[in-house]
């Protein structure tokens, strides 16, 4: 008998407890700001941007912060013209410039033109590029061309503009024309 009254409590229990549950409305809750941003959600629309788009673009003639402006084109004409008038920022290698510059060429240069500069990199000698100059070939490179190439890249040789600073092309330049003259 006492387990009919315990099933039957349970029961009622149950239905009352159901009974006070309402779906059309929601229960409190707890932090409703983690529920419900206050601010707008992510690439949602609303009414503060133009026409309701999801945003807006930055406003015309605007540079990134921290990006440097390169004024020539990469073109032929861009690289000539680097090599007569664009001129290393650089006086002179400091000790410490001057390591960190060949730090850089080793990392990013060496592996195809060799750690003095003879066009003897790793992949040349293992034939898989076939061409990479000497630097001691090349007397009209000048610093300019040198970083023009580093930003840009010129045939196989790809842009490092990703990789690398201005001020590091700049020291990896002047690496390169120290290298040159040691040839």
């Amino acid at each position: 008998m006492k387990s009919v009254y315990k099933i039957t409590f349970l029961i009622c229990i149950t239905v009352l407890v159901s009974s006070c549950h309402n779906t059309s409305e929601p229960n409190y809750q707890y932090m409703p700001n983690m529920y419900e941003p206050v601010s707008y959600n992510t690439y949602s629309e609303a009414p503060v941007f133009k026409n309701g788009k999801e945003g807006q673009l930055p406003a015309p003639g605007t540079i990134n912060r921290g990006f440097e402006v390169y004024e020539y084109p990469n073109t032929t004409a861009g690289y000539e013209a680097s090599k007569i008038s664009l001129k290393s920022p650089i006086d002179s290698l400091s000790t410490k410039d001057s390591e960190k510059a060949k730090e850089l060429f080793e990392i990013y240069c060496a592996i195809c033109h060799g750690n003095a500069g003879d066009g003897k990199g790793k992949l040349v000698t293992q034939g898989k590029f076939l061409g990479v100059p000497s630097y001691k070939d090349r007397p009209t490179i000048t610093a300019g061309s040198i970083f023009h190439v580093q930003t840009y890249g010129l045939n196989s040789m790809g842009s490092y503009a990703n990789q690398l600073s201005a001020h590091e092309r700049w020291l990896v330049s002047a690496y390169v024309l120290k290298l040159q003259s040691e040839l």
